[in-house]
């Protein structure tokens, strides 16, 4: 058991990795750069160097004339919040969960590749699993690892906590993915104020089958959060979720958070590049402007 575990571990891994190292990481550099610089030491002032660079304490003290260097504050705080109740993971055939695990590990190894840290939230209606945020392979590893295969104690979905931990644990100015169908509606007032000091993204994981207008008749269903049992018309589901997808982008777009929309079993490799190329976009026109 543990050996296949490790397996499908390791298929994750280099079904992501490929494009990662070919694509994705430059993407994701691009658009999530960092944001100043900071001071590295100080040195010989030479001809050319720009007088506002000038340490006059320095320069005082040594009777030379010395300028600040400075770097670039290249590492960021990279965390993924993600949804693993009974909503998120009780499909028939599993694919929502290996769709979160797949954009998630696109993420993770992006992140990895690029020298920042990455942590992991995973959350129902408490705090499942928490993963600080770290650098290199194994630590990459362990984050998919718990993606894939950690079984949560919780089944509904609360949004509350979970955010809160995030704002504690987010000290400084974070890239948060909130990863989730989003099938509950206490989350915005929260959100919306994260966006103000970090920098949010939300990843709806929607269902294809609930848009398709040949599915039709009347079924019996059952709430897989709360055990709950009624009587759906499939002929209107997929006006329903049209109209929870509209919602959902109209909410995030006012509360400056940026959202990706992933079928549950698409291309998230496409997804991300698309999603990537459309805040460069907006950025260079927010530059331009």
């Amino acid at each position: 058991m543990l050996g296949e575990l490790e397996n499908q571990l390791n298929l994750l891994e280099l079904k992501c990795r490929h494009p990662v190292e070919h694509l994705l990481a430059g993407e994701y550099r691009s658009v999530f750069r960092g944001r100043g610089i900071e001071f590295e030491d100080v040195r010989p002032y030479q001809p050319g160097d720009d007088v506002r660079s000038m340490d006059w304490q320095v320069t005082a003290r040594t009777g030379e004339p010395h300028i600040k260097r400075y770097i670039e504050e290249r590492e960021q705080f990279i965390y993924l919040l993600v949804d693993i109740s009974a909503s998120m993971l009780h499909d028939a055939d599993g694919k929502k969960r290996k769709t979160m695990a797949e954009v998630c590990a696109l993420l993770t190894l992006a992140a990895v590749k690029n020298h920042d840290r990455i942590g992991l939230i995973l959350f129902s209606d408490r705090i499942e699993q928490i993963v600080p945020p770290s650098q290199g392979r194994s630590h990459a590893m362990r984050i998919m690892d718990e993606l894939m295969h950690f079984k949560p104690q919780g089944r509904g979905t609360n949004f509350t906590d979970m955010l809160g931990r995030f704002g504690h644990m987010a000290r400084k100015h974070s890239i948060a993915f909130v990863v989730s169908d989003f099938m509950t509606d206490d989350t915005m007032q929260e959100l919306q104020a994260l966006a103000f000091r970090h920098d949010v993204n939300a990843i709806n994981l929607s269902d294809p089958d609930l848009l398709n207008p040949k599915v039709s008749g009347l079924v019996r269903m059952q709430d897989s959060e709360t055990d709950e049992q009624r009587i759906v018309d499939l002929g209107h589901g997929g006006r329903d979720e049209s109209a929870h997808s509209v919602c959902l982008k109209q909410t995030m777009l006012e509360s400056g958070i940026n959202l990706l929309d992933i079928e549950v079993g698409g291309d998230c490799v496409q997804a991300l590049t698309a999603f990537f190329h459309e805040r460069q976009s907006r950025q260079a026109n927010e530059v331009g402007g």
